[in-house]
């Protein structure tokens, strides 16, 4: 029987878990955080007031049995506007704050948060043994890895490139990143996906009147939300379909209802279409169509678009398709050797300013995260065959290098992508930790599961 959970990140993912361990009255739980504020996150914790959310305000509850939380939530607390489509995300991150303390007022002791950062989880007896980097241990029953999204990977040329922390940012969501341009400088973003466009906005913002150039493979740049459309047929049972035929799907249906009602309709079915899908059909669709699914599944805010093609239209944000080769820093910048897509002939662009807007990335045997490494190089976890991030079972159960299963290991979150495809946006991962909870819980008759 399990007692005690210990909850490793104290995101959206490991703060919805936590207090659904209280809601189904299951196990109590430790919540482990090392960021000082626990509850927000890095999506919510480092968002600056221009960003906002991607998904609209009806759809952010952050409980699945109750749809118009979040709704209601702005409405008592007037953080924000309850009828705006899309809210601020520091409005998103007060809410779960707000989530995160009323648990623990109200749960007589059953919730603790530690402030801490995990070195490393051992098997120990018949539960797990969290390690802290002051020396601290935490015993569980089991122990839930809830550590987000990982950092970007350099790019093609730029890793070993010994560049300097004032030019070059790895780390798209350093203060630092806005600070200290001129109107003069160039900045390029590489990458095109919704990363470049919360620091673009962010450049704009910041009041910089230079150059920005955001390079990608592709140049491929999300879609916008588009006003609800009428009412149409939707699919009324999932699609026999490989993940590698889901653009074709939606290209077929696109014709008929719209590619936005297309996207959206195989919401429900998605994760089990990846999962029916062999390693190959994963492969495939990662390889030659995951940058147009991108773009079309995970969309902009109206106005946020409005501001980026502005920014487009007044000649400040170019968007160009191709590939950095090399990266050299001198007294003028950072001159950066890249490829046009489908030219042979490399150019050279100089920036004073280079940003990584890769995006999230969660290959276990490129990872720096201390406690991920560890765990990788000791067998107890392992990289999912797309190297997409941990390798899970149907269960949220981690898996070891030899194959089994580990219950007394489990995660959540983006970093099961591999497993579930479609598990880096609330309205995902609120149903993922509520099913564990409810697992935990030993609480699987709710709604009827089981009888």
């Amino acid at each position: 029987m399990i007692r005690h959970v210990a909850i490793i990140g104290a995101g959206f993912s490991g703060t919805l878990q936590a207090i659904n361990l209280l809601r189904h009255d299951g196990p109590s739980a430790t919540l482990i955080e090392r960021a000082p504020v626990p509850g927000e996150g890095l999506a919510y914790g480092a968002a600056y007031p221009d960003h906002v959310l991607n998904v609209r305000a009806a759809n952010m509850s952050a409980l699945p049995d109750d749809p118009d939380h979040f709704v209601r939530w702005l409405a008592e607390n007037g953080e924000g506007d309850a009828g705006a489509t899309f809210v601020q995300r520091v409005t998103y991150g007060a809410y779960l704050r707000d989530l995160l303390a009323k648990a623990l007022a109200s749960c007589g002791g059953r919730l603790k948060v530690v402030h801490g950062d995990v070195t490393d989880v051992v098997r120990s007896g018949e539960g797990a043994r969290v390690s802290l980097a002051d020396g601290a241990t935490v015993d569980a029953d089991t122990a839930v890895l809830a550590v987000g999204n990982l950092p970007p990977h350099d790019p093609p040329g730029f890793a070993d490139a010994g560049l300097s922390d004032a030019r070059y940012k790895s780390d798209p969501w350093d203060r630092s990143v806005p600070l200290g341009l001129s109107d003069d400088d160039t900045v390029l973003l590489i990458g095109t996906g919704l990363t470049m466009v919360d620091i673009a906005l962010l450049l704009d913002s910041s009041g910089f009147k230079g150059r920005i150039v955001a390079l990608s493979r592709r140049g491929l740049v999300p879609h916008r939300h588009d006003s609800p459309g009428p009412m149409f047929p939707k699919l009324a049972e999932r699609p026999v379909a490989s993940p590698s035929d889901m653009v074709r799907l939606v290209r077929e249906r696109g014709d008929a209802i719209g590619w936005r009602n297309a996207v959206d309709e195989l919401r429900p079915y998605t994760q089990a279409m990846w999962a029916n899908g062999s390693d190959a059909d994963r492969a495939r669709f990662l390889r030659h169509l995951r940058p147009w699914w991108d773009v079309h599944r995970h969309r902009l805010a109206p106005s946020v678009a409005n501001r980026l093609a502005a920014m487009q239209a007044r000649g400040q944000l170019e968007i160009v398709a191709g590939k950095t080769i090399s990266a050299v820093e001198d007294a003028g910048g950072i001159n950066v050797s890249w490829r046009h897509r489908g030219s042979d002939s490399p150019e050279t662009l100089t920036a004073q300013r280079i940003i990584n807007c890769t995006g999230p990335q969660g290959d276990l045997t490129r990872t720096t995260e201390p406690l991920l490494a560890t765990l990788h190089q000791r067998g107890v976890i392992r990289p999912d065959p797309a190297h997409l991030g941990l390798d899970v079972d149907s269960r949220a159960q981690t898996i070891a290098a030899d194959g089994t299963s580990n219950d007394w290991l489990y995660a959540l979150g983006p970093m099961t992508r591999g497993a579930f495809w479609e598990i880096v946006a609330v309205p995902d991962i609120r149903q993922q930790t509520w099913n564990l909870a409810r697992r935990l819980s030993n609480a699987q008759w709710v709604g009827w599961e089981g009888l």
